[in-house]
């Protein structure tokens, strides 16, 4: 572990200085770092030596150049990419927020509008990134981050780049050196049959994956086995949403169990197609529910029957809905606060006159 942090730091000496080291960075090692010449904070994610030693540096900086043209507002990007000695590493902005993994962690499910608005953001990454030739290949919520109140999609390509980069061992073809890169619990059927043909499609299966998992707080076939899982994407149609969430929107249930058919053509065929759906939902019993339950937190019922699915989405007691914490300590603290404010006020008063 020790060694791969210096090996990079030698090389990376005078443009990036490694900080501290991040968990959950999936097939990379990811650290933090401060840009050397611009002094802003930046991410560098390097493959470790067991995922690199099968790598084409070359052709890997290639398909990482691809990516790295992506500019839009709902994509993390690229700003660059190189080896060190013989691990390949790329660099990006550093995004201050949490990712939707860890925003994910403990519920039973997030409401439907703020899944929607997530969903919305991460459609319009992927509509961009397909119509620049670009699929992601790792649609999960490790990859989605949330911050200034939109969702953004980081890592675009490197799964692809991955792939493309293999070369194979002996006694393993290409197609089974790398074609298969990615996350079983999120890939679609053709990914994780290996087909090296999978196009932006294949990144619907795993949106319609994680949208399940954000509604349900957890994703299909969630309890199998890898080995299990992965023959389960295949071949298996998952549980109908609707079953485990009677309240859900329909329309915003069928587009879900759409993305998530096995035939690539019985998917959406566009990120378009994806947002229009999005776009023509009905959410007002939805927005009914966030004015019951913010009307219940300001006057402090929060006993059973108070909340009509746990949601509240004012940002002050978003904390007092999720966690079912009473309001109370947060009452006494604002009264205590305008108590201070209004002393404050009279005394300055009191000094001008």
């Amino acid at each position: 572990m020790t060694e791969l942090r210096e090996e990079l730091q030698s090389y990376l000496s005078g443009s990036y200085e490694l900080g501290r080291e991040l968990t959950g960075g999936g097939m990379s090692r990811v650290f933090v770092a401060e840009d050397s010449v611009l002094g802003r904070r930046v991410v560098v994610k390097v493959l470790p030596p067991n995922l690199a030693a099968g790598i084409n540096a070359e052709r890997f900086r290639r398909e990482i150049t691809l990516a790295a043209n992506l500019q839009h507002a709902h994509i993390v990007p690229v700003l660059t990419a190189g080896t060190a000695g013989e691990l390949p590493y790329f660099v990006m902005p550093f995004v201050e927020g949490e990712s939707l993994r860890s925003r994910l962690i403990g519920e039973q499910g997030m409401p439907v509008i703020e899944t929607v608005w997530i969903l919305r953001d991460v459609a319009r990454a992927l509509g961009f990134a397909h119509s620049h030739g670009v699929v992601h290949r790792d649609v999960k919520p490790d990859n989605v981050l949330l911050a200034g109140g939109s969702a953004v999609v980081t890592d675009f390509g490197i799964a692809k780049a991955l792939a493309s980069s293999r070369v194979a061992g002996p006694g393993e073809t290409l197609t089974q050196a790398g074609t298969s890169l990615g996350t079983p619990a999120y890939m679609s059927p053709e990914q994780a049959a290996g087909d090296p043909n999978a196009d932006a499609r294949s990144d619907f299966y795993s949106f319609g994956v994680m949208a399940y998992e954000m509604l349900t707080g957890r994703p299909p076939f969630y309890d199998r086995p890898t080995h299990s899982l992965v023959m389960a994407h295949i071949a298996e149609l998952p549980e109908p949403i609707e079953l485990q969430l009677p309240s859900i929107p329909p329309q915003l249930a069928a587009l879900i169990m759409r993305c998530l058919a096995k035939n690539p053509g019985d998917r959406p065929q566009s990120a378009r197609e994806i947002l229009d759906a999005l776009d023509d939902l009905d959410l007002s019993a939805e927005r009914g529910k966030q004015r019951t339950d913010s009307a219940a937190i300001r006057s402090g019922d929060t006993g059973p029957g108070a909340y009509a699915d746990g949601t509240v989405l004012m940002p002050s007691a978003k904390l007092v809905a999720r966690k079912r914490w009473s309001p109370a300590p947060l009452q006494s603290f604002l009264s205590a606060s305008h108590r201070r404010i209004r002393r404050c006020i009279i005394c300055v008063r009191e000094w001008s006159i």
